[in-house]
């Protein structure tokens, strides 16, 4: 029979409650669809990166649910009691260990081991600091047990130097110190390349001098050649060009403007004068190997008359171009047999150190520290499963009630791993906050959850980060770019706050309900600044020209004083307009005067006109308010529809409030006198009420609701005489 799971349902969907060793030992049975996420990110969250690298066990960045379960069963194998998970304490107990397996041997061992070294012998149990601190001071010993042989792991010289070659050959690998070492992969590699290229080797010297010429020589006599080549067959073509035609020698051999663009510049390193030819261009010249050559050259000359030159064709002072053919011919064979070389990089440290770094002593010596350092990793291993066990121990349920559930969520008293801090604006404190890594990125997706989104770039000493804040509670008349406010993280530490960017939708049926008449306030409000303005602008361009015209009456001893026009078509308008503002409230007064006894109804449904669509609006967008997006958005992989209802999000965003012990004050000496027109309607409410029931009571002789329980009086009947 499958494990019977308890389920309990908050936030608007059925989670799994993981209370008991039981549940925890059948979490691969819950059906995938059930888990509150299927996916997070191993970075960005308020949760220790080591542990969810431990669970990650393809190294890809991300926790993944098969993982999840992993993590679980691998736990299970490892303690007496799975269910000493969920406490979620720091230190381990050496008793919970399952110590009847060669792991939970091998793990209690290596605790005991490490207590003792840290001062703390017969401790019962065990924290993550205590191993932190065993296995950095045994990474740094020469065998640590990773497979990884680093330079100075040998105390023989040979040995050493050994390495040091092999690793200039290949990239290395890093020990658990992060000093790069060579393994027994890269010493494979290694030693086949190696034995490629001797093998290449020792064919090309079977061939004797036809291919050698120098010996072991040759291959510098044959780079110092290809150094030059190129430069001297250019030379010498140049020569047999100025010798075909003697104009030609001298626009061979440059012009005298490209000498005058140098002269303007630094030649110092003569490297400017590379592209000039390596001599002087002449009918028949042959090379000087001495003075006469370019500088940015005579390196490369010397070298190859020391290394080619003189071995090959005897000690001279200049090179002739059939001298030079003849070189060339000596080293061709070696050029075609170097074409078939194996490209490898342990060719460069030549023949005979290879066939020293292949010999039986070198490879048995580094085959016996390679054996020297397995010996001590069993308890390296040891160490490795041992920090595993006490960071599960320590995080892995919490991790559950934030990745198969979402019980840290919804709990007022825990804050989710995804919960960044909380930001302090405009008079409320919103705990629903997330770290951003791309704003523009993360508001594509999280705009779908139809929650009001703020986005805060936060600074501190230096450092920036970027947040999305959801304001799920109170109005947002103060919520607007460039806003600042006040950020404090999970460490408790305080960031400045500026608001980037928002998200505008619906945060609660309240501000929904005020909202038409805010925009009509706003509207008047903008219409009288703007009609306001252009009356200032008229009356300044008045005064103007009265000052104008009264000046140039002055100098003409004129009186310019003349009466303003009378405008009767602008009266006729304003006279239209007031006209229908006037025609439209009597009407609505006769309307609602016109309810007699209901009135207060009329004035609260025609309120609700008004209101209401605002509000169905409102209300139906914050029924499909989410937090799946927000999180997706972020790199997770939320399952369910995780609702921000409004009794969640009033505990999401707390607004300002004065504490129940507090004592105010309301004689506020700089307050404004305001008219207490609410008090005034509510008792011309009242008034209207009982003059409209005293009418009533004067009128018919009854109250108003007496006559509500009365039939309706019959119609008269009219008696018809009959036709005579």
């Amino acid at each position: 029979m499958p494990h019977a799971f308890t389920f309990f349902r908050i936030g608007g969907f059925d989670q799994v409650r993981l209370s008991t060793a039981a549940d925890l030992a059948a979490l691969g049975e819950l059906d995938r669809k059930l888990w509150a996420a299927l996916a997070c990110p191993v970075q960005g969250l308020e949760f220790d990166e080591r542990t969810l690298q431990l669970i990650d066990g393809d190294g890809d960045g991300r926790v993944r649910a098969p993982e999840v379960v992993a993590a679980v069963a691998w736990c299970g194998t490892q303690l007496n009691d799975l269910g000493a998970i969920i406490a979620g304490q720091p230190r381990l107990p050496l008793a919970a260990i399952k110590a009847g397996t060669p792991a939970g041997t091998a793990m209690v061992a290596c605790a005991k081991r490490i207590l003792a070294a840290a001062g703390k012998p017969g401790q019962s149990d065990i924290g993550i600091d205590e191993i932190t601190a065993a296995a950095g001071e045994l990474a740094k010993t020469r065998f640590n047990g990773d497979g990884v042989l680093p330079p100075g792991v040998s105390q023989d010289a040979r040995l050493e130097q050994a390495i040091v070659d092999i690793l200039t050959t290949r990239p290395g690998v890093a020990d658990r110190g992060g000093v790069v070492g060579l393994d027994r992969a890269t010493l494979t590699a290694f030693v086949a390349e190696a034995s490629a290229w001797l093998a290449w080797w020792d064919a090309g010297q079977a061939r004797g001098a036809e291919l050698l010429p120098l010996g072991d020589a040759t291959p510098a006599a044959f780079a110092a050649v290809e150094k030059v080549r190129a430069k001297l067959d250019d030379f010498f073509v140049r020569c047999a060009a100025a010798a075909f035609d003697g104009r030609a020698g001298v626009q061979l051999a440059r012009s005298e403007a490209d000498w005058a663009g140098l002269a303007a510049g630094n030649l110092a390193d003569a490297s400017a004068l590379a592209g000039f030819p390596i001599a002087a261009v002449r009918a028949g010249a042959a090379l000087p190997l001495g003075a006469g050559i370019n500088p940015a050259w005579s390196a490369t000359v010397a070298a190859l008359r020391e290394l080619a030159v003189a071995p090959l064709l005897g000690h001279r002072d200049e090179l002739a171009e059939a001298e030079w053919r003849a070189l060339c011919a000596k080293l061709e064979p070696f050029r075609a047999w170097r074409g078939t070389e194996t490209a490898t990089a342990a060719g460069k440290l030549g023949a005979a150190r290879l066939r020293e770094l292949l010999s039986p002593a070198v490879q048995d010596g580094l085959l016996g520290l390679f054996n020297q350092d397995e010996v001590v990793k069993p308890e390296f291993e040891a160490i490795n499963d041992l920090e595993r066990l006490v960071r599960y121990h320590r995080d892995l349920h919490r991790l559950l009630n934030n990745f198969v559930s979402f019980t840290d969520v919804y709990d007022p008293a825990r804050q989710a791993i995804f919960q960044s801090g909380k930001l302090f604006l405009d008079g409320r404190a919103s705990e629903l906050c997330v770290r951003v890594g791309d704003m523009a990125r993360h508001g594509l997706l999280a705009g779908k959850s139809n929650a009001y989104l703020v986005y805060a770039d936060c600074t501190r000493l230096g450092g920036k980060m970027t947040i999305c804040a959801a304001m799920t509670n109170g109005d947002a008349s103060g919520l607007f770019v460039g806003r600042n406010g006040l950020f404090i993280d999970r460490k408790g530490q305080d960031w400045d706050a500026t608001v980037v960017k928002v998200v505008e939708n619906p945060i609660s049926i309240r501000e929904a309900f005020w909202s038409p008449y805010k925009r009509v306030a706003r509207f008047v409000e903008d219409f009288v600044a703007k009609r306001a303005a252009e009356a200032d602008k008229a009356a300044d361009s008045k005064l103007g020209g009265v000052a104008t015209a009264a000046a140039a009456a002055a100098e003409k001893g004129k009186d310019a004083a003349a009466k303003p026009k009378f405008d009767i078509g602008v009266v006729a308008a304003l006279g239209v307009a007031v006209g229908g503002i006037t025609a439209a409230i009597g009407a609505l007064l006769q309307a609602l005067f016109g309810l007699g006894y209901w009135i207060p109804l009329g004035i609260a449904g025609l309120i609700l006109a008004i209101s209401l669509p605002s509000m169905v609006l409102a209300w139906l967008k914050l029924r499909q308010r989410t937090l799946g997006p927000i999180l997706d958005a972020n790199g997770w992989a939320v399952n369910g529809n995780v609702a921000i209802n409004i009794p969640f999000g009033a505990t999401m965003t707390e607004l300002a409030k004065l504490p129940p012990n507090a004592v105010r004050r309301l004689d506020d000496p700089y307050a404004e006198q305001q008219t207490p027109w609410k008090t005034w309607i509510v008792l011309g409410l009242i008034i209207v009420g009982v003059l409209c029931t005293g009418y009533g009571r004067w009128r018919h002789g009854t109250y108003w609701w007496s006559r509500l329980a009365e039939p309706a009086a019959a119609a008269p009947t009219v008696e018809v005489p009959a036709k005579p």
